[in-house]
């Protein structure tokens, strides 16, 4: 995909402009201070839908293949909407979860990136690994967002909150005390 600079998003059609935010998700580089990455990202189709429940709302649902090359480690970054259902194509690949931990996939996993939580890909291999990813997000947002440091994200489950576990997140917010994590994942506020 030809890159296209920012100054002309405005000329590009809302299409056009989804597929480049897909493709630049972990192509960015320069002016916001990240490297330049390897990955590719080869977009399968985009289409919107007027109502989505999982949103609320309009929504735009993105479908794309991502390469990742070897010794590849692709920068924090989380995704608004639902997350990313991810299958593994070929290759075995590593989450690594802004909160601490990492979990590896091997060819014919899928799993959920969840919504907000920040985390990075490690190909850690000599081979290529290749995913299929879908987002569901609301009508005008990016499929992912980057970010300039490791951060935790949003709590997902009350467990997390529990044994100062609420002193982890530090992304959209954080919290005062494990109360309030706990009323955040049972409410969403």
């Amino acid at each position: 995909m030809k890159q296209t600079d920012n100054r002309q998003t405005g000329k590009r059609s809302s299409k056009r402009r989804r597929m480049a935010v897909a493709a630049a998700a972990v192509l960015v580089a320069g002016s916001a201070g990240f490297a330049a990455y390897a990955a590719t990202s080869q977009p399968i189709g985009t289409g919107t839908m007027q109502y989505s429940e999982e949103i609320g709302g309009p929504a735009t649902m993105t479908m794309r293949t991502l390469t990742i090359a070897p010794g590849e480690i692709l920068p924090w970054h989380h995704h608004p909407g639902i997350g990313a259902y991810t299958a593994v194509v070929s290759g075995t690949l590593i989450i690594e979860d802004g909160c601490g931990g990492e979990v590896v996939y091997a060819q014919g996993q899928a799993f959920l990136e969840s919504p907000y939580r920040v985390h990075r890909g490690k190909n850690l291999t000599g081979a290529d690994v290749v995913t299929a990813q879908t987002f569901i997000v609301p009508l005008g947002m990016p499929t992912t967002i980057m970010q300039a440091q490791r951060m935790c994200g949003m709590p997902m489950h009350v467990d997390e909150c529990k044994s100062d576990g609420w002193r982890l997140f530090d992304f959209p917010r954080s919290f005062n005390s494990q109360g309030e994590c706990v009323a955040f994942v049972l409410t969403g506020e």
